[in-house]
């Protein structure tokens, strides 16, 4: 697909938050790794980390190549500062308990199958074809995410508390993955990317109704939403997941393995 220099700088910059939002969840997730609450769930979610870093892969790996300026993936990964991420505030946030990462993952999830759904029929086929490929994982993850809000959410007491203050605590940092701009719209308008905000309601069905079997509240509005992380502003925490995940190649810039 030829591009012009603004639908390059364009796709590049959608590319990075598709990107970034695998990136991050995955580090996050892999920090579960040898503390899961059972053994099987500590492979699972290990399993489910290593997917979306492969995701992430793949769509850093392309928005590389759309830049055209010899940028692999890895350079990406690792040698941008946090200003230059453009991951969703809510994928940043700490893991919590395991009710707080589940709830987490779920509406991450959520938003992420609708996504890679709609994108399957980008007019950039290697885009579209990432998504399909993610999205055969992406099915997986929700079951797996779903499952457990039902359990934890229809549970006992304490891990009913536990996922409704995870959902209150979190819910603030949902609206973002709604939000859309001029890059996007661009994109969208060309038939490469979607545009976030005919996203909402399907999300909100979704998640509305597996809340709903979990005997779950969906939180009230706040009246404070996150915003500008797709922009490069983000919570303190980013900050620290790159110090632990650049520390190697940035120390050791030449290193080789």
């Amino acid at each position: 697909m030829k591009l012009d220099e603004q639908t390059r700088n364009d796709l590049f910059d959608y590319l990075l938050r598709l990107g970034d939002d695998r990136l991050i969840l995955g580090h996050r997730l892999s920090e579960w790794c040898g503390h899961g609450p059972i053994l099987e769930e500590d492979i699972a979610m290990t399993n489910i980390a290593l997917d979306l870093i492969g995701q992430s892969i793949n769509f850093l790996k392309l928005a590389g190549k759309v830049e055209g300026n010899g940028r692999s993936e890895d350079d990406l990964a690792y040698h941008r500062d946090a200003l230059d991420f453009k991951n969703l505030m809510l994928v940043e946030q700490p893991n919590g308990d395991f009710g707080y990462t589940m709830t987490r993952q779920f509406v991450f999830d959520v938003y992420s199958l609708h996504l890679l759904e709609r994108l399957q029929s980008s007019r950039m086929e290697e885009l579209a074809a990432i998504a399909a490929k993610s999205l055969k994982e992406v099915r997986y993850h929700l079951r797996h995410s779903s499952q457990w809000m039902l359990r934890l959410g229809d549970g006992t007491e304490e891990s009913h508390r536990r996922v409704q203050t995870a959902l209150n605590d979190l819910w603030m940092y949902t609206n973002e993955m709604f939000e859309t701009d001029e890059v996007e719209q661009r994109l969208a308008k060309k038939g490469i990317a979607i545009d976030s905000s005919t996203l909402k309601p399907d999300w909100e069905k979704t998640v509305s109704n597996l809340l709903n079997q979990a005997t779950l509240n969906v939180p009230e509005e706040q009246g404070y939403w996150s915003t500008g992380s797709r922009r490069g502003i983000h919570t303190e925490h980013l900050g620290y997941i790159l110090a632990d995940m650049q520390f190697l190649p940035r120390a050791y810039p030449d290193a080789k393995w």
